[in-house]
């Protein structure tokens, strides 16, 4: 078993408290037997020490088992899904502090109730088999919660992006442009930047940039199908990188190298210091004060910024998300993307976050999503046209599920995909509508905004006329038979 060297301690601890339980000793008497003070036992038990080798003699001759059994890291069967846990070094590559979890605390949890914690432990465990979760999902989910636990604003990255701004002198009103960041990278950095050969590395074609390392300095590989908007994002992250100074990073953008959450962790610092750079908070948080003070719906105006701040639909969301929360008040919000290959009835969510609380749509397996969505309604609309890679569509649509009366306003944009031929991508922003939020969107009454009645997927809804649905209601329909089924057993028994 490979386990990290910090939690040989605690392993050691969980096998001793196990056996002194099955030997059904108390401390008070392991401590009688073997000649060690009870409060050194209890410390060993909790995974705080360890044992010299006379030490760890007297407690196996204590409780009649031998030397090389107790030090062993073989754990036993009801401890396996624990030895699991720390074989795969989640305990230790997850800063714990990140999310309020002080590690000292963690582990004495374990070692409390060793037993029980295992059969919690293993089944999230089982959980992620069936679900198959991967050690990178894990740390990507990680991540999200990470973001989501701060509403995505991070001030000391606002800080550190404006004095990088600062530094190079650029002034309030003046955008960064991919040859001023290139020319960072290629000065100061002393980057070498180049274009993939996909001819003769065809598995790097569908990736945006390859970053390899050398002593002379990096070398930069973009994708040939990038636009200027694209690269100007490239650079910014990894101008951050070394502005930051993240040793521990990622080299390419398909993130499949992804081995610890510091990686992760790192490429979304690197990506959020890009964002701030490029659309800096101080333009954009008045410009968008602006259209949500205005009396009607337009969508020219979210295009408009797009290109003004010289980003792509999905940066521009995403950096919406970051000051929504802080300078509007505006914190029940989700972000979505999609993509569909045109003429083809299948949506693949492939990002989400949710801020201040779970919102739909999020992630489901082996179910069909909503076919009302305007995120799926937008992809439909962009597949009619003519393909052109420059299109950018953009619509509105008040949402309100059936099942909660949960009302969203959800933005979307729709754009073809920049490496893969016949890929289209929706990404999306939804507003949770309460009271609040009503009031500081004054174009929200615009009649020119449709208004939907929508669910979750159709396995789950119960609008059956609905003409967009592609899937019989069978989950909403095991729900109700389980429910008259516990009311005739509650009459029965009455």
């Amino acid at each position: 078993m490979a386990i990290n060297t910090d939690n040989v301690k605690l392993v050691f601890g969980l096998k001793l408290k196990q056996l002194r339980l099955d030997k059904g000793l108390s401390l008070s008497e392991l401590s009688q037997k073997c000649g060690l003070s009870l409060s050194y036992i209890n410390e060993i038990e909790k995974g705080k020490k360890y044992p010299k080798s006379d030490k760890i003699i007297a407690l196996a001759a204590a409780m009649d088992v031998d030397y090389d059994t107790l030090v062993s890291l073989k754990l036993s069967k009801r401890l396996e899904p624990i030895s699991e846990l720390l074989s795969s070094n989640i305990l230790t590559e997850l800063p714990l502090e990140l999310f309020g979890i002080d590690p000292a605390n963690l582990l004495e949890i374990l070692s409390d109730a060793p037993a029980k914690i295992s059969a919690f432990v293993g089944t999230l465990i089982e959980i992620a088999r069936n679900y198959n979760m991967s050690i990178e999902k894990f740390y990507f989910s990680a991540l999200r919660t990470y973001q989501e636990m701060h509403d995505n604003y991070f001030e000391d990255l606002e800080i550190e992006a404006e004095q990088f701004l600062a530094l190079h002198e650029i002034q309030d009103t003046r955008m960064v442009d991919e040859f001023f960041l290139e020319s960072i990278l290629t000065g100061q950095y002393g980057y070498k930047i180049e274009y993939i050969n996909d001819k003769a590395n065809p598995e790097f074609a569908s990736i945006r940039s390859l970053t390899i390392p050398g002593s002379a300095g990096n070398r930069l590989l973009l994708n040939a199908h990038l636009s200027s908007v694209q690269r100007l994002f490239i650079y910014g992250r990894e101008i951050g990188y070394h502005y930051l100074n993240l040793k521990n990073r990622l080299h390419t953008t398909a993130l499949v190298e992804a081995e610890t959450f510091e990686q992760l962790l790192n490429n979304f610092k690197a990506s959020y210091f890009a964002s701030a750079i490029i659309i800096k908070r101080s333009l954009l948080v008045p410009k968008l004060a602006a259209f949500f003070e205005s009396p009607t719906w337009q969508p020219e105006t979210l295009t408009g910024l797009i290109s003004e701040f010289n980003t792509t639909p999905e940066s521009f969301f995403y950096r919406v998300s970051n000051v929504l929360p802080r300078y509007f008040g505006i914190n029940q919000i989700f972000f979505s993307r999609f993509n569909n290959f045109a003429g083809q009835n299948r949506f693949d969510m492939t990002k989400e976050l949710h801020i201040s609380r779970k919102h739909y749509p999020h992630t489901v397996r082996d179910e069909h999503y909503c076919r009302r969505w305007v995120a799926l309604t937008i992809l439909n609309d962009l597949a009619e046209q003519e393909e052109n890679e420059s299109t950018v569509l953009c619509k509105a649509q008040k949402s309100t599920y059936l099942d909660s009366n949960d009302e969203y306003l959800v933005i979307s944009f729709a754009q073809p995909a920049a490496t893969t031929h016949n890929l289209n991508v929706s990404v999306s922003m939804g507003i949770y509508l309460d009271e609040a939020t009503r009031e500081k969107l004054r174009f929200l009454p615009d009649p020119t905004i449709p208004a939907r009645i929508v669910n979750q997927t159709c396995e789950r809804c119960a609008l059956f006329d609905c003409r967009e649905r592609i899937a019989a209601p069978i989950i909403l329909q095991k729900r109700h038979k389980n429910e008259a089924l516990r009311k005739a057993l509650k009459k029965m028994i009455k």
